[in-house]
Parts: C-alpha cells; sequence; structure tokens
C-alpha cells in the first residue's frame, strides 16, 4: 500500500519544497520532511499536503534518524 507522500502526483511532488528554507523534501511517510529544519508537514486523507509553516511539527532526533535512514 502507498504511503500518503507517494500516492502525491510526481509532478507536483517534484516542484514541492520547504516552505521555510526552499529545500527538499524527504517522503517520510504520511508526511513530507525537511532533514535541515527538522521539521514534518503533514498530508491529509486526500494527499494534499499542509505547507504551512505555522502547522509544520518538530521531529524527535529519533525520528530524524529513521526518516533520513531511507534516504541514505
Amino acid at each position: 500500500m502507498a504511503t500518503r507522500a507517494e500516492s502525491i502526483d510526481p509532478v507536483v511532488r517534484d516542484r514541492l519544497v520547504c516552505p521555510q528554507d526552499l529545500g527538499d523534501l524527504i517522503d517520510a511517510g504520511d508526511e513530507l520532511y525537511n532533514p535541515r529544519l527538522r521539521v514534518a508537514y503533514a498530508i491529509d486523507d486526500y494527499g494534499i499536503p499542509n505547507m504551512l509553516i505555522d502547522d509544520a511539527r518538530p521531529v524527535s532526533d529519533d525520528e530524524h534518524a529513521r526518516f533520513t535512514a531511507r534516504e541514505a
């Protein structure tokens, strides 16, 4: 079963960047993750990412390690 991040249209996904630093985001299951700022942006049930800075959630050290290990 595809995660919410994987279900985003590839054309749209290629254009999504972090609204804070305009850098690339990592697919992190039901979220998009910025490893530089250690914040995650939720993706709703319809596959629409919430890219509002105020709604981003901080990510713990353990989550950061897990999210970045997928990219290695």
